[in-house]
């Protein structure tokens, strides 16, 4: 029989051999090597008839589908096959899964948190265009010394400047709202008409302040935020132009703010209007509001730097008395976070990082140890004719479905953290609502558990799919020294990580002891206060606010269990402003912004509520009233500052200074208490009695409004009978933050408790895991090593000697992560150092500890290895394989 010629190739199928050869590569490799040649053949047959551009067409039409068909039945044969294998190796696929979900589900919960607080724009127009503004020191600036404007500055600021759109000011407030039921105090800011505009945010009711109006137009209106409005008028939309009192004045509620609206944090329920006087602007010195502006589109962050320094320096060129040592402050709104918020959450997600890098170490080995478990069954299938990629797959298959089980159980850990993590947002944020899991956060998670699945199980895929098929046959179960080191390294990966994380939860553990540890200089434990907040213009003068606090302190101090009771304008850590500068006869006066003393308008037996110690002289007493001498309590670094060559601190009492535009004497002189926290150490404290306020009267700072009550034996209980002694004092007053003055103190290091609990947490998660890694390479390499030591054993080793070759096994292995575990945990630590309150990055005591605490896991986690590698019986280990 005569044999057909073939077919000679057109030269239109020479051209186009290129394309389908690429086009092949679409199908697996196993589909290309059965079909490859019937495929071509079927291509060229289609050129020939149908021409060059429609036969290219018609194979890419086939090909895409058919490929995707292809793969898809490739992808169920390993689905299948993965499902048996993990239902036949329940204990692999469990402590697999349960080790992806906890780094996944640590990172899915971190990364929520610091998306909300870092990355997540503002609810503002263009909020990258918005920027903040405060004074600090010339030189130093920044965070360190965030100082509100003076009136005066912010004007020059408005008029000086070129490079942003507008700016708007604002203060903190306070108010009581009276006739939409109970009276109630309510937070509020003061802000100047421009706010709004800058902010880009319009009212979801109503309109705002009216920039371009009269100056006084709106000087009785107000703003309500979304909250308010559902809670105290019941959403109701005909509220517009309704009058309610705040204060005792009647005010014209004129807009109500979006739900998502809060500003400049998310303490305000309602927006009052800020309207400087002319006599505002003339005391520079009087620093009570904020800044917020807008740049012009195009205008570089620097320029407005460039722009705002030229101004400070002519302001301190023109007012020497005020603004010769006054420098600025200058950050985009998005960044302005507290540090120590932004600090704690960078340390955590870097905490959380190294868990997932330990997790996947973890992961890998236990696929590298099944994988080296499972070579006879690859080899039988390679023999059989599975080629290299086959098995790859197989292997990776297996590892992305174990990432993503892990990972859907680490997205249901991760939500059950979120309400410890949201404490880790600061309160200067001003962004409505609390971190949670939504689309974005499970894209997150679902990438971590592939990238954890490919990343770190395409190694032992790569191995698995190396086997030589007739070799693994004749070699059994044992393992290589290459596989063996790498296991190795990975478990040094493991121990380094969770050093680094256990040194550095460690030391921060010790710096919130230390900050515990801390005495405030007065004592907390059964005292209560709560606030009373005197409305204007009611209570303006001194006399009717001293009618109130007689009253209400008569009928505390006479309740059952009450030791002390008494009225201060700020508790310490809570009022941290109220800075005055003196002048004292002798002394000069070199900075006033820096040699400003703090005070506090207080009544009698303030001191004795707080047991706060005398040095010398007597307390503020009931008689100290405008018509007498006026009089002042003075802190013992008052006197250390202003009188430095006195004998002794005694030698102050009857000595003279002037403070807010009046001469006092000093009756008496008391410790230093901690003002600005317990990690800081506050200016020197003047006390003056409530009832000698200054002759200009008391601004809303220095108005005494929170009781201090010492009564160990009722603590809260007494609330109920106090407020009804406020209410016969004043029916339309209500009381506010009423809590103890324990819980006061205990606030200052509540956020960075929380830090540590979730970085500890971490820490010893990470801890299990390494110890776990050891063990589980361990009890392989006894496994895998089963002959030798039973040779071993036969030659006359004695079972003690294997034990602690095992052990000592473990010990080399924790060792050599120990060391770079070490080195890392220094670098975090000098990183967080500003969280380190007296402890120094390289704390001896804590690196030793988690040294050793680290070795001693590793020893742990060798027991039982050793203990099983000392029972070997040599007979059977000789006649395996």
């Amino acid at each position: 029989m005569t044999a057909t010629p073939a077919t000679p190739a057109t030269p239109a199928t020479t051209r186009l051999s290129w394309f389908y050869r690429a086009l092949l590569r679409l199908y697996p490799s196993s589909f290309r090597a059965d079909y490859a040649a019937e495929l071509t053949s079927t291509f060229e047959a289609q050129v020939r008839d149908r021409g060059s551009v429609a036969g290219a067409l018609i194979a890419v039409g086939d090909a895409i589908p058919n490929a995707i068909a292809a793969h898809w039945e490739i992808l169920r044969q390993d689905l299948r096959y993965t499902m048996r294998t993990l239902a036949n190796a329940r204990g692999f696929a469990v402590a697999a899964v349960l080790v992806t979900a906890l780094g996944v589900g640590a990172n899915t919960a971190t990364f929520s948190v610091a998306d909300f607080v870092l990355v997540r724009p503002l609810p503002f127009k263009d909020p990258d265009q918005l920027v903040r503004l405060c004074e600090g020191p010339r030189e130093g600036g920044g965070w360190g010394c965030m100082n509100e404007l003076s009136p005066g500055n912010y004007r020059d600021v408005v008029k000086g400047t070129t490079a942003f759109t507008g700016w708007g000011a604002f203060t903190g407030a306070s108010v009581n709202l009276v006739g939409a039921g109970e009276p109630v105090r309510i937070g509020a800011m003061q802000v100047t008409p421009e706010v709004f505009p800058v902010l880009g945010v319009a009212p979801m009711l109503g309109r705002t302040f009216d920039v371009g109006g009269a100056r006084d137009a709106d000087a009785t209106s107000v703003v309500l935020s979304y909250g308010l409005w559902q809670a105290q008028f019941g959403g109701d939309e005909r509220v517009i132009g309704r009058t309610v009192q705040l204060d005792g004045s009647p005010r014209t509620i004129i807009g109500v703010m979006p739900p998502a609206f809060r500003f400049p944090d998310d303490g305000p329920d309602l927006w009052l209007p800020l309207l400087f006087r002319e006599d505002d602007y003339l005391n520079r010195g009087n620093t009570y509001v904020q800044a917020i502006g807008r740049l012009h589109e195009g205008v570089s962050f620097e320029r407005g730097r460039t722009e705002l320094a030229s101004l400070f320096d002519r302001l301190a060129r023109d007012y020497p008395e005020t603004n010769a040592e006054t420098g600025f402050s200058y950050l985009r709104q998005r960044d302005f976070v507290l540090p120590r918020y932004r600090l704690m959450l960078l340390g955590l997600c870097g905490a959380s990082l190294c868990l997932l890098l330990l997790t996947c170490a973890n992961l890998a080995n236990l696929l590298l140890a099944r994988a080296a478990g499972r070579e006879r069954e690859l080899a039988v299938r390679a023999a059989l004719g599975a080629g290299r990629d086959r098995l790859v797959r197989q292997m990776l298959t297996e590892s992305v479905v174990l990432a993503l089980l892990g990972g859907a159980a680490g997205v249901a850990a991760a939500a059950l953290a979120m309400p410890l993590l949201s404490r880790m947002v600061p309160p200067t944020l001003p962004r409505a609502g609390a971190p949670g899991l939504d689309l974005r956060v499970f894209a997150i998670a679902a990438a971590f558990s592939v990238l954890t699945g490919l990343g770190f199980g395409l190694l032992p895929a790569l191995r698995a799919g190396g086997i030589r098929a007739f070799g693994a046959l004749r070699e059994g179960t044992r393992g290589s020294g290459s596989r063996q080191r790498l296991r190795t390294a990975l478990v040094a990966l493991e121990v380094a990580m969770s050093v680094t994380l256990l040194i550095s939860s460690g030391l921060l553990i010790r710096a919130v002891l230390r900050v515990q540890a801390v005495d405030p200089g007065f004592r907390t434990d059964g005292v209560v206060t709560l606030r009373t907040e005197l409305p204007s213009p009611a209570y303006d003068s001194a006399a009717p606010r001293a009618v109130f606090y007689d009253r209400v302190l008569a009928g505390v101090r006479a309740l059952p269990g009450v030791e002390q009771a008494a009225y201060t304008s700020g508790l310490p850590m809570v009022l941290t402003g109220g800075i005055a500068g003196v002048a004292v006869p002798g002394y000069e006066v070199r900075n006033r912004r820096r040699e400003g003393v703090g005070i506090r308008f207080v009544t009698s037996q303030y001191f004795g509520a707080l047991r706060v110690p005398f040095v010398s002289g007597r307390d503020i007493e009931d008689g100290d009233t405008r018509d007498r001498q006026l009089v002042a309590v003075v802190s013992e670094s008052f006197v250390d500052r202003y009188w430095p060559n006195a004998r002794n601190r005694a030698d102050a009492l009857g000595k003279t200074f002037e403070i807010r535009g009046q001469n006092r004497a000093i009756v008496g002189v008391v410790a230093d208490i901690k003002v600005r926290g317990l990690e800081r150490t506050a200016e020197p404290q003047v006390y003056v009695p409530a009832k000698q306020p200054p002759d200009g009267g008391l601004g809303g700072l220095y108005v005494p409004k929170d009781l201090v009550i010492r009564a160990p034996r009722q603590g809260l209980a007494l609330v109920s009978s106090v407020r009804e002694i406020v209410r016969q004092a004043d029916a339309n007053q209500p009381l506010s933050n009423i809590r103890m003055m324990g819980d006061v103190v205990g606030n200052q290091t509540a956020d960075r408790r929380a830090q540590i609990r979730v970085l500890s947490a971490l820490a010893l998660l990470a801890l299990l895991l390494a110890g776990v890694g050891i063990h589980g390479l361990l009890a392989f390499t006894v496994t895998q090593r089963a002959r030798e030591i039973g040779v071993r054993l036969a030659l006359g080793a004695n079972p003690g000697t294997v034990a602690r070759m095992v052990v000592s096994e473990a010990a080399r292995m924790a060792l050599l992560g120990v060391v770079p575990g070490i080195i890392g945990a220094y670098a975090a630590a000098r990183a967080m150092s500003a969280l380190l309150f007296g402890v120094r990055p390289e704390d001896p005591l804590t690196f030793s500890m988690t040294a050793a605490i680290c070795l001693a896991t590793a020893v742990v986690g060798a027991v039982r290895p050793a203990l099983r590698a000392a029972r070997v019986d040599p007979i059977s280990a000789l006649r395996a394989d």
